[in-house]
């Protein structure tokens, strides 16, 4: 698991959105000093993608200064969130956290909801998922939010049936249905949409698959639906951080919506 990837120093801004960020640097001690820039721990895409546009966009007329690092797992970004490393972090859901927080012993909260990115099944061999054979590999991703999440997902399209009231505990063993007697191989989530040329097909988180030039709204043999859906990704701080007072309003502009909209094209969904 590689821990950071790419830095981008960014100065960003606020059209209206709510986040409270907490600003700090690496060398600062604690997330409560706001005299630095504010350093969000982003994944690549489309997160940080997003900020980059802010940053570009909406930056001057606000005067904030933003330092987003980049991160390629889910790990580092709430470990460096929790020791002030980074002032917030927008990578995440809140089963994942709450998962998370339970596991490490951390302290994260989320400030604002901003994304939705669906979860699909993709296949390089397949052009349906009705087209899996029995006794196919359906790769998964191996933390236990998304694991459950992915079986949800087959579950609701009917591949397999779960027993009744897994939630987001579901791992293979929860399988009371499996027609086609389907494999599972558990990977780092990262990793999935690497496995397609090695399994019969995948499920692959929405921020992993754009980056492998997937289009979820496309591409996927089942997608998840936005309806009622708790997987939304949001900034997230160290709690007691949430009310940095330069920061009232960043996110969840007019403007980021439709930039959203307009550069995802449904692979990423506005949740706000």
């Amino acid at each position: 698991m590689r821990n950071t990837a790419k830095f981008t120093t960014a100065v960003l801004a606020a059209g209206a959105l709510t986040l409270g960020l907490t600003a700090c640097g690496a060398d600062h001690d604690s997330a409560s000093d706001t005299s630095g820039p504010l350093v969000v721990a982003a994944s690549p895409t489309p997160h940080a993608e997003i900020l980059t546009y802010v940053k570009d966009n909406l930056a001057k007329k606000a005067g904030l200064d933003l330092e987003v690092r980049e991160f390629t797992d889910y790990v580092t970004p709430n470990t460096a969130t929790e020791d002030g490393s980074v002032g917030a972090n927008y990578f995440q859901n809140q089963p994942y956290l709450d998962d998370f927080n339970k596991e490490n012993g951390t302290h994260i909260v989320p400030v604002v909801t901003v994304h939705l990115e669906p979860l699909g099944l993709y296949s390089h061999k397949v052009k349906s998922a009705d087209d899996l054979k029995s006794g196919a590999t359906v790769a998964v991703p191996n933390d236990s939010v998304n694991e459950a999440r992915a079986l949800k997902l087959l579950d609701a399209d009917g591949i397999i049936t779960l027993k009744d009231g897994v939630g987001n505990e579901a791992t293979p063993a929860d399988i009371v249905k499996n027609p086609r007697k389907l494999k599972f191989k558990e990977l780092e989530a990262a990793q999935t949409p690497r496995s397609l040329d090695d399994v019969d097909a995948a499920v692959v988180n929405g921020n992993y698959a754009i980056e492998a030039d997937l289009s979820p709204a496309q591409d996927a043999l089942v997608l998840e639906s936005p309806k009622d859906n708790p997987y939304g990704n949001f900034l997230a701080v160290k709690d007691g951080d949430e009310d940095d007072p330069r920061v009232e309003k960043l996110l969840t502009s007019d403007e980021v919506r439709k930039f959203i909209e307009d550069t995802y094209e449904g692979s990423v969904i506005p949740s706000f």
